[in-house]
């Protein structure tokens, strides 16, 4: 994996970076605590610019989770409840999970936009509520904006600092990538088998 971005971002450059950090966001397979800091030991080589690279990330993560506000927007509260109690098994979100977001949302207001894209797994499912509450576009984007230009700063500064160390990061990153990887799909497993829906049939 480790080898795998390091050739994306160096063949693509700051296309490779915008659309890693999108795809994140929209189905997280490759987490962003590993994209920046790649990103940044890359920029601290000289190939790219550290603070093009933090701009191209953050702006890829913000265009990755417009689609998960405005499908909050367009479905609504109890079309996406309904599809949790339908189809949520799969999705390991339950109806409940739904009303707590709202109720997380509600209770923070703009600044849990903010907040949330600073929480990894949150930042995507925050864009929902946001939506479903049709929070306007404008603000959505200036708080997404600058919790992710936060995240991505500080991951890509971890990255560039951390340069003398690159040539082991291969030794390190690959085992844990993988351990998170693993560690995603037994959650995810374990939701599925222990969701409510599963007890009910």
């Amino acid at each position: 994996m480790f080898d795998f971005i390091v050739r994306v971002m160096e063949q693509s450059g700051y296309v490779g970076v915008f659309l890693l950090m999108a795809a994140e966001n929209l189905f997280p397979p490759i987490p962003s605590e590993l994209i920046m800091p790649l990103a940044g030991f890359i920029a601290a080589q000289g190939k790219l610019n550290a603070v093009a690279v933090v701009l191209v990330g953050t702006a890829g993560s913000v265009l990755g989770a417009l689609p998960w506000y405005y499908a909050g927007r367009r479905l609504g509260r109890d079309r996406i409840k309904r599809l949790a109690a339908k189809r949520g098994r799969w999705m390991t979100v339950s109806p409940d999970d739904v009303d707590k977001a709202m109720q997380t949302f509600n209770r923070h207001g703009r600044s849990a936009i903010f907040f949330g894209r600073l929480v990894p797994a949150i930042r995507t499912l925050i864009s929902v509520p946001a939506g479903i509450e049709r929070m306007p576009l404008l603000p959505f984007l200036l708080f997404s904006s600058a919790g992710s230009l936060l995240w991505t700063g500080a991951l890509t500064a971890a990255g560039f600092l951390l340069k003398a160390q690159y040539g082991r990061v291969a030794d390190y990153v690959d085992p844990v990538s993988k351990g998170v990887l693993i560690l995603i799909v037994a959650v995810y497993l374990y939701r599925v088998v222990t969701h409510p829906s599963q007890k009910q049939g």
